[in-house]
């Protein structure tokens, strides 16, 4: 076996064997979390049954549905806990290959991204949803039962918690373009206007058809966007300083 085999196989079994870590917490929390998971799933449908009426309830059309829902519901809230874990693993398998002026922004990026992301989350659950679900069941002709089927609640606001998850990281993502050389405070500056439409764009594309959820998107999104400028052209002021006071 040639020497470079050798640390290719180590980084192999430590990805591994870091990746089987976090598993293994996904799991513990999904197994402690189970117990719970149908009172779990009433708190996570609370922003629409507040909105039902008195005759109205949620359906399950599927067999199966009253013990999958739940356990899906339940998995993915294991998983969502646990991103703090998963990325601290993520983080000291790739921490060994960077740069020392890298590393001194990693901790920094790697705890606002859980914060933003955790962040994002609760801002659609707390205003997205009441709101979206408030659209929806006002939006029905007369005379319509509104039954919703628990299968289709759990999939609305898993796909609203994950577009308003990474819409969050928007800052994050924009400093580290900056950071990487990828574009410039100055180009990004320029392109406002296209990028203002386009966060109403992605909010089209990741949210369902409605224009409340939609346009609650987009403009965090924006505003998420200027706060990664206002963050990247600040650090650059510093770096500049720093390079002049060394040249100097």
């Amino acid at each position: 076996m040639t020497d470079q085999e050798q640390p290719l196989i180590a980084h192999l079994v430590e990805l591994r064997n870091r990746l089987l870590k976090a598993i293994l917490l996904v799991l513990a929390i999904f197994l402690g979390l189970f117990y719970f998971a149908n009172d779990l799933y009433l708190i996570l449908v609370e922003p629409l049954s507040e909105l039902l009426p008195d005759s109205g309830n949620m359906i399950a059309t599927g067999v199966a549905s009253p013990f999958l829902v739940p356990f899906k519901m339940t998995l993915v809230l294991a998983v969502l806990l646990a991103v703090p874990f998963i990325l601290h693993q993520i983080w000291a398998f790739i921490s060994p290959g960077l740069y020392q002026h890298e590393k001194k922004f990693g901790i920094p990026l790697l705890v606002s991204s859980v914060i933003l992301f955790y962040a994002g989350i609760a801002f659609a659950y707390f205003v997205v949803l009441p709101l979206a679900f408030a659209f929806f069941t006002a939006a029905g002709p007369e005379g319509i039962s509104f039954l919703p089927d628990i299968s289709n609640i759990l999939d609305f606001i898993l796909k609203i918690f994950f577009a308003f998850g990474i819409a969050f990281e928007i800052p994050v993502a924009t400093f580290l373009m900056v950071l990487s050389g990828i574009t410039t405070v100055a180009a990004l500056s320029s392109k406002r206007p296209y990028i203002f439409v386009g966060c109403f764009v992605v909010g089209m594309l990741v949210t369902p058809p409605d224009v409340i959820s939609q346009t609650i998107l987009a403009f965090p999104m924006y505003m998420l966007f200027e706060a990664g400028v206002l963050a990247s052209r600040l650090i650059k002021k510093d770096e500049d300083e720093a390079e002049e006071v060394e040249q100097g």
